[in-house]
């Protein structure tokens, strides 16, 4: 079962994502914690059914690290507005959000 296009949570949730500042970031639970809900995974869900067209990249993981699958585009992103990154302490270790500088809180 999907989520409802037009349902008030989607679209907070699409409304809260487009309020993000480039070079600034918010974790799925961030987001669903602004909604006053602690669905941190319906907020990924949403992103996933509807947020193509929404700045899907500033939406991350709570460790810092962009969301799944897309972490090369992302990183287009996080460079294009310089939003900080922790670089990796191992070549082969994936690079992260600085949470600490680039958390956006509405």
């Amino acid at each position: 079962m999907g989520l409802d296009p037009g349902s008030p949570f989607v679209a907070a949730v699409l409304d809260i994502v487009d309020s993000i500042p480039p070079g600034r970031v918010m974790t799925y639970g961030d987001v669903a914690a602004t909604l006053g809900s602690r669905a941190a995974r319906v907020v990924g869900q949403t992103m996933a059914q509807f947020g193509a067209d929404a700045p899907w990249w500033r939406v991350i993981r709570a460790g810092g690290h962009p969301p799944v699958d897309h972490e090369e585009r992302a990183l287009e992103y996080y460079r294009a507005e310089q939003t900080p990154l922790v670089s990796p302490l191992r070549p082969d270790a994936a690079y992260r959000v600085d949470l600490s500088l680039a958390r956006w809180r509405p």
